[in-house]
């Protein structure tokens, strides 16, 4: 399966091998792990669908509940984590809220 290099909504992951190859095609990607019954991420989910269509960063969406396995190899304690990936490399990983500057901070800084 081919994965597009931008995209103006998020993508939904659906396996840890779609995540991964993503995260390699990709020159910046923000990772929103994240679970239906989580309140901060319904919260968050309108500023990450903003970031995925005004920015050149490729939006990956994990759900917690679906991909288990993948969330704990990843270390994913908390909801939202998300990770911000540049060169195929994780730059920087933050917990909870944070504002839609914050996070288009490290985008443009990860760039």
């Amino acid at each position: 399966m081919s994965t597009p290099k931008t995209t103006d909504a998020p993508v939904h992951i659906e396996s840890s091998d779609q995540l991964d190859e993503l995260i390699a095609d990709s020159a910046v990607v923000l990772v929103d792990y994240h679970a239906d019954w989580c309140g901060p991420c319904k919260m968050l989910e309108p500023t990450v669908k903003e970031i995925a269509e005004e920015t050149d960063a490729v939006v990956a969406k994990v759900d917690i509940d679906e991909l288990q396995e993948l969330a704990r190899e990843q270390g994913i304690r908390s909801v939202p984590t998300l990770q911000f990936y540049a060169g195929g490399e994780q730059v920087k990983e933050v917990i909870g809220v944070q504002s839609k500057a914050d996070l288009v901070d490290i985008i443009d800084a990860a760039a």
